[in-house]
């Protein structure tokens, strides 16, 4: 399974169906959330929305609640009658449980928990998961914690180990990995510091929570015309070359060579 639906992915509460179209136009894809977005006495109508919408479902992602619930088991049962086939799996913990989820759904793990963030590896493994995501705020309440930033807005420890692990699972089994939402919407230089560090480690997108932060994840994501520039005149080069060389004062080999192949797959999304 190949995801590849641009940088930025915009959460949309699926109990607001005025909002479904303008949350797609402005983002690359919409991330319809019947989960944590929805509170239990709106579900039922929730999934009556999604029933009646009439999006690209080759741009939606649905996020369903927890397998091994009752709400599981009717998002699952609403989405068979739908035209959306991809779905991000709250609270994935059991490889077990994500392997026995009808074949005809394409799995977005979000590794949210400690037990998650340890399964990471095997959720990975799994075919019908085409990416894994983590999440911050869940991860640190799962183990006892208060808040998964610093007062200077900067990820704690664990935080960042999660995020490692979860991309480190997902890059071993050439799955995409998607970056946790920037919960202070006002913050903009953190998350575009956020963002840019994203993109050049690896992530293939970043959710967000507001259609304000889909530029600023589109922006760190795209190359820079110089970087775009070097790419394609370091590729140039190597075809005349054999093994390791010198560029523009740079020694060259074939991971610096990887480096500028993802560099252009980037400039051309």
């Amino acid at each position: 399974m190949t995801f590849d639906l641009g940088p930025a992915l915009l959460f949309c509460p699926a109990d607001r169906p005025e909002r479904y179209a303008k949350a797609l136009e402005r983002a690359d894809a919409v991330i319809l959330d019947l989960e944590d977005a929805v509170a239990a006495a709106d579900k039922t109508a929730a999934r009556g929305h999604l029933i009646e919408s009439e999006l690209d479902p080759a741009r939606v992602i649905v996020r369903v609640n927890p397998p091994g619930t009752d709400d599981f088991v009717s998002d699952l049962a609403t989405l068979s009658q739908t035209d959306y086939r991809r779905i991000m799996v709250a609270k994935s913990e059991s490889p077990k449980r994500l392997r026995k989820i009808d074949q005809r759904f394409e799995l977005v793990a979000l590794c949210e928990t400690a037990k998650g963030v340890s399964q990471a590896e095997r959720i990975a493994e799994l075919p019908n998961v085409s990416a894994l995501m983590w999440g911050a705020e869940d991860l640190v309440a799962s183990i006892g914690g208060t808040s998964s930033r610093k007062p200077n807005g900067r990820y704690r420890d664990i935080a960042r180990y999660a995020r490692s692990r979860v991309l480190l699972a997902a890059g071993a089994r050439g799955k995409a990995a998607i970056d946790a939402v920037h919960l202070d919407i006002h913050d903009t230089r953190r998350l575009a510091i956020e963002a840019a560090d994203a993109a050049a480690s690896g992530f293939t997108a970043t959710a967000c929570i507001h259609p304000g932060q889909v530029t600023i994840i589109r922006d760190a994501y795209r190359p820079s015309d110089e970087a775009v520039a070097w790419a394609a005149g370091v590729l140039a080069a190597a075809e005349g070359e054999r093994g390791v060389f010198t560029y523009e004062g740079r020694m060259v080999d074939e991971p610096v060579l990887r480096h500028a192949r993802g560099v252009l797959r980037r400039a051309e999304r």
